[in-house]
């Protein structure tokens, strides 16, 4: 396990989305460990999750600490000291400080429910809903010290159904986040993401094939 990249995960919810990563782990396709779950909330049940597959686990409680800076203190310290490499926010419910970014240049990636750069913030598949868009999808960034405007590594899409809620929406999406997370995290243990400036490419990996897409399809245009 010494050469797999050691990788920490901030957590606030259910943490599906550490369920995904833990899985993909287990099945050999990412070359990581996850050395450690952070969370802000006592009870998350992704706390639950990382005991069930022996994963070490630290509550950080954000009311405990004067300001985002002392709560982010206490984080660095956690993580440093389980040798982490990749931080990865997966329904981390706090925007980090240029503190906590300076500690892990370049090596933050959070995970998105809207094509980023529309609707960010809290509530992305909500808004899209509403808005009415005809796709809607997830995003796999860096993060940076703004909300969701980080340089992109991965999106995927999802068409919108004149039948769907929030929730059927919200659900198709959630199936996506958790194939590319992983994807992303293991184009990071590869080494294989190079970032100039606001762009991420993908190092020796071809490029996207198909047709355009549309919804509603064309009708014989």
């Amino acid at each position: 396990m010494k050469n797999r990249l050691g990788i920490g995960v901030l957590v606030s919810g259910s943490g599906s989305n550490l369920q995904s990563i833990i899985d993909h782990i287990e099945k050999g396709q990412i070359q990581a460990e996850i050395r450690v779950v952070i969370s802000n909330i006592p009870d998350a049940f992704a706390l639950e999750r990382a005991k069930k597959h022996g994963i070490p686990s630290v509550v950080v409680r954000h009311q405990d600490y004067p300001d985002r800076e002392d709560f982010d203190k206490r984080m660095i310290e956690s993580l440093q000291s389980f040798g982490i490499e990749l931080v990865v926010m997966a329904g981390f419910m706090r925007v980090l400080t240029p503190l906590f970014l300076k500690a892990f240049p370049m090596k933050v990636i959070n995970i998105h429910p809207a094509i980023l750069p529309s609707f960010q913030g809290l509530h992305g598949q909500q808004k899209a809903f509403e808005y009415g868009v005809k796709f809607s999808g997830c995003t796999v960034h860096f993060a940076d010290e703004g909300v969701d405007t980080g340089p992109i590594i991965i999106q995927a899409v999802v068409p919108v159904y004149d039948t769907d809620t929030v929730e059927t929406l919200a659900g198709r999406i959630l199936k996506e986040e958790h194939r590319i997370y992983p994807q992303a995290i293991q184009w990071y243990a590869e080494g294989k993401l190079e970032v100039t400036g606001k762009k991420v490419r993908v190092k020796d990996h071809p490029p996207m094939k198909g047709a355009s897409l549309h919804n509603p399809p064309l009708a014989g245009f």
